[in-house]
């Protein structure tokens, strides 16, 4: 059962689906990075200073308002829509990001379908028999 186990592990796709696995942790992390640090604070500025990520309805009374997100999740039962808005544009620049990854191995794979391959060069033998028949071909017949 052991050495079934060790075949099945080491197999190919189990390696690359765990290769995948981790590479697209690392670039969830890229670009959550991207979105919390770059994206959003640009926006917030656009939009005069807003930051998405503390927007929340207090549900509860317990809730005081003018808190962080964080601070009022403490405090008791919150609608944080701002954190929703936040994920919802990583979400969206993620598939931007596979769109534009997808479209560009397609575009590589299509010129490499369309590069026209080379013509088999004859062997000198063959080339020499059709030289013999096009000379044959052109003598008059008799």
């Amino acid at each position: 059962m052991l050495e079934e186990f060790k075949k099945f592990a080491l197999r190919g796709n189990v390696v690359d689906l765990a290769v995948g696995v981790i590479i697209g942790a690392a670039f969830g992390a890229i670009v959550t990075s991207a979105v919390q640090d770059v994206f959003m604070p640009m926006i917030g500025a656009i939009t005069g200073g807003l930051d998405f990520s503390n927007y929340y309805l207090p549900l509860s009374s317990k809730v005081q308002t003018g808190l962080a997100y964080a601070e009022a999740k403490k405090q008791g039962a919150v609608l944080g829509y701002g954190q929703f808005v936040t994920v919802a544009l990583n979400f969206l620049i993620v598939a931007f990001v596979l769109f534009l990854v997808i479209r560009a191995m397609n575009k590589l794979q299509h010129a490499e379908e369309k590069k026209p391959e080379k013509a088999a060069e004859l062997p000198a033998d063959v080339k020499l028999l059709g030289e013999i028949r096009d000379i044959l071909a052109a003598k008059p017949k008799v």
